[in-house]
């Protein structure tokens, strides 16, 4: 099984922090798993202009063939003007429109405050809807007062994340399941 993490802006450590507790309980729960980071703040990716994803070379292609890659996706985002960054908007700009097919993708979000909660809801759900993703229904939302220097210090944040990793790979599973029951039924 082959896991994506994006932390999903080019600044801050919030994002980042959360996605790297969350990528260690991945690793302790599923050591057979494939995981790979991709930290938007490390890569050089180009706007979209609307080509394939293949066409482009350097940082753009590695980053969007890894996630073209993926049987499941943890999308990490920070919350600005409440929506989700352009870093991340881009990415899914990069992408086909069915890129998420057959993948499953579940999130994270940190926010400084909880009138951000629903932006998961009304913005980045409907993306990853459009994308054709299998989304994790639930996310694990965490506020500002939930870390201190670069530490998550509420309980409750590491039970989600760690119940959101559980989900994510049984819901990988699940399809997968269904998919190999389907395709045997096809008799090729």
């Amino acid at each position: 099984m082959k896991i994506v993490a994006i932390a999903g802006s080019i600044v801050g450590s919030k994002t980042r922090t959360a996605i790297d507790y969350t990528l260690n309980i991945a690793r302790e729960k599923y050591p057979d798993a494939e995981i790979t980071l991709l930290d938007l703040a490390e890569y050089n990716v180009v706007f979209s202009d609307g080509r394939n994803y293949m066409e482009y070379e350097g940082d753009t292609k590695v980053v969007t063939k890894t996630i073209m890659a993926a049987d499941a996706i943890i999308i990490g985002t920070p919350t600005f003007q409440a929506s989700i960054p352009a870093t991340l908007k881009n990415i899914f700009d990069l992408l086909p429109v069915n890129a998420f097919r057959d993948k499953v993708v579940s999130m994270l979000v940190t926010a400084g405050t909880t009138r951000h909660y629903l932006m998961v809801e009304q913005q980045l759900k409907p993306i990853l809807a459009y994308m054709k993703a299998h989304i994790v229904p639930k996310y694990v939302f965490i506020e500002e007062k939930d870390f201190h220097r670069k530490e998550i210090i509420n309980d409750d944040v590491l039970f989600r994340m760690e119940r959101l990793v559980e989900d994510t790979v049984l819901l990988v599973e699940a399809y997968a399941g269904i998919r190999k029951a389907k395709d045997t039924e096809y008799d090729f």
